[in-house]
Formats: C-alpha cells, sequence, structure tokens
C-alpha cells in the first residue's frame, strides 16, 4: 500500500453559487447566501482533518464587474459571517486574515475583518484565509515591486518572493478544489498552486457538503505525489539496463536493414 500524502494547505473555488440559484429559478444572489451557510461546516471539518491551511476564493479581482447589488451582498455576507463565527474562530484557536485588495470594502466590513485579525494573530491552529478582491498575477506583482522597492538594484530569489506573498506562512498549496463543473484554476493562487493536487467537481457549491470535502481529501491523499522525482529501486542494475537496451537496439536496426 502506498503511503499516504500529507495534505497541510487547501484551497477552494466556491463557484457555482449563481447558477444553484437559477436552476431554482431564484436570483443569483439567493446562491450567495446558500453558500455562505456552507462555509463554516467546511471550516470545521478542515480543522478536524488536520488541515494546517484553508484559503477560500471568496470575492475575485475580476468580480468587481459583478452588478453593484451582488457585489454589496457579497460584503455583507463576509461581515455576517464573521460575526457570526466571531467567537467559533477564537475558541478554535482559528487565526483568521483576507488577503487581497480590501480598499472597496465598506468601513464596518473592514471594521470585523481588523478586529478578528488582530484577535487570532498569536493563534497556532487552523490558518484560515478568505481571499477577497484576490488575484493571483496581482499577488506575484506586489510581492516583486514590494522587493524592487526595498532593494534596489539587487536580483530578486524565489524565497524572497514567496517572503512577499500575502500569506507566506501558509506555503505551498496540496490540494485546490474547485465546485461548480468549470475545470480552470481561475488566477487563485498561482504561485503556490505550482504542485497542488487538482480537484475539479459537478457539485455547486451550495450543495457542497462535508461528505464531499472528506471524501476528496481521502482520494487525494491516496495519490502518489512525487514532485518530479521518482523511487530509485534497489534491485535494478542500471549497467545491465542500459547494456540490455543497446543491445535490444542493435537487433532492431539489424532486423530493419535486411
Amino acid at each position: 500500500m502506498s503511503k499516504q500524502s500529507q495534505i497541510n494547505h487547501v484551497a477552494i473555488i466556491m463557484d457555482g453559487n449563481g447558477r444553484w440559484a437559477k436552476q431554482r429559478l431564484r436570483p443569483r444572489v439567493w446562491g450567495h447566501i446558500r453558500g455562505a451557510s456552507v462555509v463554516a461546516d467546511i471550516v470545521e471539518q478542515a480543522d478536524d482533518l488536520g488541515v494546517q491551511s484553508l484559503t477560500l476564493y471568496a470575492f475575485s479581482t475580476e468580480n468587481w464587474s459583478r452588478p453593484d447589488g451582488e457585489v454589496r451582498l457579497l460584503f455583507k455576507l463576509l461581515r455576517k459571517f464573521l460575526e457570526k463565527e466571531y467567537d467559533r474562530i477564537i475558541e478554535n484557536n482559528i487565526r483568521f486574515r483576507v488577503i487581497g485588495d480590501t480598499s472597496g470594502l465598506p468601513r464596518t466590513t473592514l471594521r470585523t475583518i481588523e478586529n478578528l485579525s488582530n484577535k487570532t494573530v498569536q493563534n497556532s491552529g487552523l490558518k484560515l484565509n478568505f481571499a477577497f478582491g484576490y488575484g493571483g498575477r496581482q499577488e506575484i506583482l506586489d510581492a516583486a515591486n514590494s522587493w524592487i522597492k526595498e532593494n534596489p538594484g539587487k536580483e530578486l530569489t524565489l524565497e524572497q518572493l514567496e517572503s512577499g506573498l500575502y500569506a507566506p506562512e501558509c506555503e505551498d498549496v496540496d490540494l485546490l478544489i474547485r465546485t461548480g463543473g468549470d475545470k480552470r484554476i481561475s488566477n487563485f493562487l498561482l504561485w503556490q498552486a505550482a504542485y497542488a493536487e487538482l480537484f475539479f467537481t459537478d457539485v455547486k457549491w451550495p450543495d457542497f457538503t462535508v461528505g464531499h470535502f472528506k471524501e476528496i481529501v481521502s482520494r487525494v491523499q491516496r495519490r502518489e505525489r512525487r514532485f518530479g522525482s521518482v523511487e530509485v529501486d534497489a534491485d535494478v542494475n542500471f549497467d545491465q539496463v542500459v547494456a540490455q537496451a543497446k543491445k535490444q537496439k542493435k537487433e532492431f536496426n539489424e532486423v530493419v536493414s535486411e
């Protein structure tokens, strides 16, 4: 039996809210309301499974082009979620933060985010990140520009760039899940997801359950993650393999030339 892969950082693109609502002849915003109720259960399950970091794609830089009413509702849902889960996040030793450009958020929402982030900054449990006003390309650009500004004329290393990302303590993504049926990562954690296992499901976010999440994590844990390398087979004599390959090539060439 192959050794199970450790899943430390899970990222989720919570997609399909609007389509879920339309299938039920409801406004798109109804799907967002239903989808928001799913988040707490998934956060709790990730914590129970020993996941160290969970990053949820709540609002992308491209989402600013959506109708104003829908955007305002998303702001409101974020604030209501944080207010409702405020005490539970603290009690469960969760470290909370929002990554991305939050400058367009209402002041009340920003105060709630700041209060919870400051209150949990020393917590040592699950690192819970909400990607809001987030874009993966912008994150990389911000990290590079920050380095250039502070170190003019000096070359940038991989490690230095990584340290300038929005949440460098979360490290690389092990598993990236997208609900809703689309099979793309949509500018989400481009740097961190370089070696992530990708899992796309047709289940729309409002229908996504703890059972779905557990099954996906379990299935991905059974995958062999090699990161470009392979295990050395101690029983193989490579000199013999090379000699055998040369012999077979010679025999093949002799047959072809006849």
